[in-house]
């Protein structure tokens, strides 16, 4: 019968990106700020675009879980008011008395994680670098959403 070719290439990715420009300017380990690579006009046409499709998804998404909040509490309403369910009030109180007391423990030293105060920090140091691409991207979340 025949024989099985068992032979495999190797693909360096290294050498992949190097003839792809439009790939290296994505995953560069160093890529630097947009500020560097486009103009001010595609900065904020950028931001402005991704901002307010962000927006009028946030607005859409906001209405059905506003919509299914609001119909999921009022229902709850009818079924305690007609006698279907029956809410111990007391066992309420208790947990409400507990998760009090963890928040306090929790919030005591008012200080962040590390953790989330190294992401604050990176958030920060991207929203410096990118003034205007954030600018164009603010000004198409508030035209998306109140679209």
């Amino acid at each position: 019968a025949g024989a099985k070719d068992d032979t495999f290439s190797v693909l360096d990715l290294a050498e992949y990106t190097k003839n792809r420009p439009w790939w290296r300017k994505i995953f560069a380990p160093n890529s630097g700020s947009s500020a560097e690579k486009y103009n001010v006009a595609t900065q904020l046409v950028i931001g402005g675009v991704t901002g307010w499709c962000t927006g009028f998804v946030f607005q859409k998404v906001g209405k059905l879980a506003a919509t299914a909040v609001g119909g999921g509490f009022f229902l709850l309403q009818i079924a305690n008011h007609t006698g279907y369910i029956k809410v111990d009030w007391n066992l309420v109180q208790r947990d409400m008395d507990k998760a009090k007391q963890q928040l306090s423990f929790h919030s005591g030293g008012n200080k962040m994680p590390p953790e989330v105060k190294s992401r604050v920090d990176e958030a920060i140091i991207f929203l410096k670098k990118n003034v205007i691409l954030t600018g164009g991207f603010a000004g198409g979340f508030l035209l998306g959403m109140a679209s």
